[in-house]
């Protein structure tokens, strides 16, 4: 008999009910406190693993010779960046350095891309299909890239001051908080059928 599926979901819903338990009941909150800290321990623990994968994986590349140069420069900066966070800690001046200087250039590159992806995907849709929706998704794309910034050195104010911070702050905002509550219901649920069994995430 194959013991190992019901003790899985018996330890699984026995830690997610001490954990539910925890936040109506202030005796157990300590225990609550110490399941998730072993928690945010194991998932640090899968961060590592997964960053040795990654490292294997692209080492096996370089001893390939496929893309090497790419590989070469992301196992650098991986070892670089953890060499120097594991010494100095993550809010050194080094770190902060890498952040400033490395992260937040590449991330906002990258963004930029995203930006022009989005305006040469709303071309080729406008032109196999001109439905009401493409139409609406199109202006919006116009206007929020009118309203980024200036244009050629030219500011354009009622784009700029009425119209973006308008679909940014109110028609995007909404948007946002109805996804984050449907995300939320999701893992609610997730989270039910995790505790009485339905799902097992963790392994048949």
């Amino acid at each position: 008999m194959n013991l190992r599926a019901p003790f899985s979901t018996a330890v699984a819903i026995g830690f997610g009910l001490l954990v539910l338990l925890g936040i109506f009941i202030p005796d157990l909150a300590d225990l609550r406190n110490r399941i998730l800290n072993w928690a945010m321990l194991l998932a640090a623990m899968a961060l590592l693993l997964g960053l040795l994968n990654l490292f294997q994986v692209h080492y096996q590349r370089i001893r390939a010779n496929e893309r090497s140069v790419y590989s070469i420069v992301l196992i650098l900066a991986m070892v670089v960046t953890f060499i120097v966070t594991l010494l100095q800690g993550s809010d050194s001046a080094a770190a902060e350095w890498i952040f400033n200087y490395l992260v937040v250039p590449i991330e906002t590159s990258l963004m930029a891309v995203l930006a022009i992806s989005l305006t040469l995907a709303a071309a080729r849709t406008f032109q196999h299909r001109t439905d009401l929706m493409n139409l609406v998704f199109i202006g919006t794309l116009l206007v929020l890239l009118l309203g980024a910034g200036p244009l050629f050195g030219m500011e354009l104010p009622y784009f700029t001051r009425v119209l973006s911070p308008y679909i940014n702050n109110v028609l995007a905002l909404g948007a946002m908080r109805g996804l984050l509550m449907g995300v939320a219901l999701g893992t609610i649920t997730t989270g039910v059928r995790i505790l009485i069994g339905a799902d097992r995430p963790y392994g048949a």
